[in-house]
């Protein structure tokens, strides 16, 4: 299924206007293709690819001098700057337990001030992305990067009853004491395994749920609290948070949001 973007509350600039975004939604992964724009500063719940489709861009990461390159990966839970917003961009957003990076058919061939750049499928990625029309799944296939392995099941089996149903009040405690596990030790453990804290691995699990229902003709606002959010604002907050926009913004600009 696809939807259109359209304006909220104000019409876009022209700049933005004349920009097209496409971003696909599936249980897994989430993948954006279109305009920089302005990002704050921001912190992924799960790790992300990041590409250049005009040239290279420039990460700013605290205690750390701005990184340039033409492709980067983020990883989740750690604050960053992603500048320069005329360039277009690749992001690739990855559930740490689905499949397409189980596969870990990607690898990073730099390091630089300890994070990863320069993905070995870089150019052919971009070629991709030319197409109005991109094969996202080829395009996943060779974005997959390695991630830690999930060694617990009865971590896999809290991930999955995340995932079906993340509009349930999510208590780590309760999840810890039904795998029979210390709360102190299932948390350590889940975010060793899966990447992510518990906590953003359930806001990731809710932002999907609400894509879900905002491609499907729902109202936005109406969607994040169906989704399992407390409130408007603390769905806005951790929409920005996390992509470094407001959901506003995002719906400002001229986008399709596919769902399959």
């Amino acid at each position: 299924m696809v939807r259109s973007a359209l304006p909220e509350t104000c019409p876009p600039d022209a700049a933005v206007a004349t920009a097209h975004a496409q971003l696909w939604l599936r249980l897994g992964h989430a993948v954006y293709i279109g305009p920089g724009m302005a990002l704050g500063a921001h912190s992924t719940a799960v790790a992300c690819l990041g590409v250049g489709l005009d040239g290279p861009f420039r990460v700013r990461v605290a205690d750390s001098p701005d990184i340039t390159a033409r492709s980067f990966l983020f990883r989740a839970r750690v604050t960053h700057h992603v500048l320069d917003p005329d360039v277009r961009k690749l992001f690739c957003f990855f559930d740490p337990t689905s499949t397409s990076m189980a596969r870990c058919l990607g690898g990073m061939r730099r390091t630089v001030n300890g994070y990863s750049a320069d993905h070995r499928h870089e150019a052919e990625l971009i070629e991709l992305c030319a197409d109005p029309r991109p094969d996202i799944d080829r395009l996943l296939d060779l974005a997959s990067i390695p991630i830690p392995t999930i060694r617990d099941p009865r971590i896999a089996a809290v991930a999955t009853a995340i995932r079906a149903d993340p509009t349930e009040q999510q208590r780590a405690a309760e999840k810890a004491g039904a795998a029979g596990l210390s709360t102190s030790y299932f948390l350590r453990t889940f975010a060793e395994q899966t990447g992510t804290s518990f906590r953003r691995y359930v806001q990731w699990a809710r932002m999907l749920r609400v894509a879900e229902a905002y491609a499907a003709g729902h109202d936005l606002t109406r969607a994040a609290v169906d989704a399992g959010f407390a409130s408007p604002s603390h769905f806005s907050d951790t929409f920005r948070a996390m992509f470094g926009l407001t959901p506003t913004a995002f719906t400002t600009i001229n986008s399709e949001l596919h769902l399959d």
